[in-house]
């Protein structure tokens, strides 16, 4: 099943976990948006500046630490995913009861072993 993701702190590093997800997810044969600051290509996907708030996102997996997450706090909730991912490091109780508010599950886990272990 396809679940459309928007990856929240998009990198064109290959050696940074938010790089590796936009690939394994496409892999997995999963659309995704690439949201960043910093202009480039990932997995064939542009990252792009969090202006165009999509409606059609399933899940939202964060690579940003919680001191970066304050600004984009209105486009998480405007974009109203099913589900967003807190991989490690970026756990914020402040954004959580943003979500738990209202009514937007979410889950402290890791985008790549949910992937490997089949529980994406």
């Amino acid at each position: 099943m396809n679940k459309k993701t928007l990856i929240l702190g998009a990198s064109t590093n290959p050696e940074r976990y938010a790089y590796l997800a936009a690939t394994r997810l496409v892999e997995n044969g999963h659309g995704i948006v690439n949201v960043g600051v910093k202009a480039g290509v990932v997995a064939g996907v542009p990252i792009e500046l969090a202006h165009e708030v999509y409606t059609d996102i399933d899940t939202i997996t964060l690579y940003l630490g919680p001191d970066n997450q304050g600004t984009y706090y209105n486009y998480i909730l405007q974009t109203k995913p099913k589900r967003v991912i807190f991989n490690p490091g970026t756990e914020n109780p402040d954004l959580e009861k943003l979500l738990k508010i209202r009514g937007i599950e979410f889950s402290k886990a890791c985008t790549l072993v949910l992937l490997a272990s089949g529980q994406y």
